[in-house]
């Protein structure tokens, strides 16, 4: 099974993690972020990832060469300019030449949303498109989606303002697409999935959800890639290689390879990407700090 994985984006609310590198090759506790992903959809039988690429392939084509990622084969989709999300999808689905139902994914959403029961929907309501659903206290940044009781969505609607959302649940980033949907996304131009693709299929009567409440992160915020790395954590994690003086404090954070915390400082609820260093007798709380960059007192 093929799975298109959306990883072409700027990055921009991550910056400046990201002037220099794709978020998704951000390092979330032991590995890039790309690795939990595709891992995750190796895991649940997809054999082939298809990258959609754009803002720098070079920094995948370099760390993947042989094309593998987490036991899975890779495919590279690089795309000429910025296409949105279903311009992407179907550019990345057309030039890997994806014959048959396939997984599309945001590359920056780590979820425990199982695969199988989005494909027994799928095929059970004889669906063109299926998405996951997950709830969020403030839907006003997503796309919220309203379902009939048998999953029918009738009502996708792009991010709206909190207090005239229909609903808590929106769009977790995950579908099942057949190859029908890829066929009325044109070609050579942008497209979006949420504001084009999916209204389209709404009106046809053939675009179904699963909704679900269980793990899911979108980390592409800074305040959910501090969230994320402490829900994988699932507590403090130290690099063998980190450095970490006996008098130092470290409560429920991510210290990464070749950081160190001087005698005295006290770190909590925060991340310190590699080569990164927290000086004697400094405190930080819920703090990201870039790599090879010291916080001194």
């Amino acid at each position: 099974m093929d799975a298109v994985v959306l990883v072409g984006g700027f990055g921009t609310r991550l910056r400046p993690l990201t002037l220099t590198r794709p978020k998704q090759m951000l390092p979330v506790v032991d590995r890039p972020m790309i690795e939990h992903v595709v891992g995750r959809l190796g895991q649940q039988g997809v054999t082939r990832a298809v990258l959609s690429l754009g803002y720098r392939p070079d920094a995948f084509e370099t760390a993947y060469p042989q094309r593998r990622c987490a036991e899975v084969e890779l495919f590279y989709a690089v795309e000429p300019e910025p296409l949105d999300t279903a311009g992407a999808i179907a550019f990345a689905a057309r030039m890997a030449e994806v014959q048959d139902t396939f997984i599309a994914v945001n590359g920056d959403v780590i979820s425990d949303f199982p695969l199988v029961d989005l494909l027994d929907a799928h095929r059970g309501n004889s669906a063109a498109a299926t998405i996951a659903l997950t709830p969020v206290e403030d839907p006003s940044r997503y796309g919220v989606v309203v379902c009939d009781p048998d999953g029918r969505v009738r009502a996708f609607v792009e991010k709206p303002p909190a207090e005239e959302a229909p609903s808590r649940w929106i769009n977790a980033g995950m579908y099942v697409l057949d190859p029908s949907v890829v066929e009325l996304i044109p070609e050579g131009r942008p497209a979006s999935i949420e504001r084009e693709t999916f209204p389209a299929l709404v009106r046809k009567g053939s675009l179904y959800a699963v909704a679900r409440d269980g793990f899911w992160i979108d980390a592409g915020t800074p305040a959910a890639y501090l969230e994320v790395q402490m829900a994988l954590a699932g507590g403090t994690h130290i690099h063998p290689t980190a450095e970490i003086a006996g008098s130092a404090q470290i409560t429920n954070s991510v210290i990464m390879d070749h950081a160190a915390v001087a005698a005295g400082a006290r770190v909590a609820d925060s991340v310190l990407l590699p080569y990164s260093t927290v000086q004697a007798n400094v405190e930080i709380r819920r703090a990201i700090v870039s790599p090879k960059h010291h916080i001194t007192a």
